[in-house]
């Protein structure tokens, strides 16, 4: 591997050379929803792939499905370069993508409704906040996909001229993106897959929004952490695909525990270097294979312990920011790439999936 990797430590250095800690980092409260949803009964056999909980040997490549270029360009800006929340949602039952403004109607009542109960809304906005449900069905992997259906929660600043666009408190987002095979052929006609929600605004609005769909779909939601092994299979394959323009550095954020407080260790790649790396491991164009992905970073660790002389495979993999998307463990991802958004969605319905397994 060239010279041109670099590693960073999140650290500063003082003159003597003695590393010093910056600080430690605050954990996000979380979003935990009542569980009221519908018994997957009959739909354990439908999965195909690995149990719930054990790894992959092996992923297939989704197929390189870029965004139509007729599709509104400000729909795909709705999506990139925001930090997107993850959860995962079993089946909804009877939820019609032609009811859509019904399903507005009835969620903006509700919002209302928990309004007058306490909910906390942002100072200096009307209260007349407005809802809208759309169909976006383009953003799906394969023709017997449902369409994805974003979800806004809009309201018109105070003191604002009446002519002046609304706007946007919260965005939500399902979507069944190469969705599981077995399971769309084994769900009944009053229930659709829509396994991924992705959620950009108030963590309240998310519990409100989502507590109205458990109640009403008979669904339930679940927080979507990603694990280091997850992180380390984003890494490699979004390595693997191709970014026209500028290409970003690799970047992995890594934590180490320790007493007062943890440390967290950046490392920084060169996106050419990363990529000859990839290119020289990586032999099939269908598939990723697991070996493939632990040798990849093997050779980042033991590049990093020749400059640095720590052992990161001793530390946990809490970020990865690739020129394609980030992700990071607590559940956030960031689309970077609308070329490439198609193929994250997939890997993130897929965990999306066997978390309910």
């Amino acid at each position: 591997m060239s010279t041109g990797v670099t590693g960073r430590m999140a650290m500063q250095t003082p003159t003597d050379g003695t590393p010093t800690s910056k600080g430690g980092s605050t954990s996000r409260r979380r979003v935990h929803f009542q569980s009221t949803g519908f018994p997957l009964r009959g739909l354990t056999s439908a999965r195909r792939h690995t149990p719930f909980r054990q790894a992959p040997s092996k992923r297939r490549i989704p197929q390189n499905k870029s965004v139509e270029e007729n599709v509104d360009p400000s729909k795909i800006g709705l999506l990139l370069r925001k930090q997107w929340r993850l959860y995962s949602v079993t089946p909804l039952h009877k939820f019609s993508d032609t009811n859509l403004k019904d399903y507005a109607r009835l969620l903006t009542a509700h919002i209302a409704a928990e309004k007058q109960k306490g909910l906390a809304v942002e100072v200096g906005l009307e209260m007349n906040l407005k809802v809208a449900f759309s169909s976006l069905p383009w953003l799906k992997g394969r023709d017997r996909d449902p369409g994805g259906i974003l979800i806004q929660v809009s309201a018109k600043p105070q003191f604002s001229a009446a002519d002046s666009e609304d706007r946007i408190l919260w965005s939500g987002l399902f979507c069944c993106t190469f969705g599981d095979e077995g399971m769309l052929d084994l769900l009944p006609e009053t229930m659709i897959s829509l396994p991924l929600f992705l959620s950009n605004g108030s963590e309240t609005f998310t519990a409100t929004v989502g507590m109205w769909f458990q109640r009403t779909f008979d669904c339930s939601f679940s927080n979507l952490p990603i694990s280091a092994h997850d992180l380390a299979w984003m890494t490699a394959m979004w390595t693997g695909y191709d970014v026209y323009g500028h290409a970003a550095a690799t970047e992995l954020v890594f934590s180490v525990p320790c007493e007062p407080q943890k440390l967290d260790i950046s490392y920084a790649i060169h996106p050419d270097d990363v990529r000859a790396l990839w290119d020289d491991i990586h032999k099939s164009q269908d598939e990723v294979t697991e070996e493939e992905v632990d040798l990849f970073f093997q050779c980042l660790y033991s590049h990093f312990f020749r400059h640095f002389k720590i052992h990161l495979s001793a530390a946990r993999l809490v970020k990865v920011t690739t020129s394609v998307a980030s992700a990071h463990c607590d559940g956030n991802v960031k689309f970077l790439c609308k070329e490439h958004l198609i193929r994250v969605l997939a890997l993130l319905t897929e965990l999306a999936l066997n978390l309910q397994y």
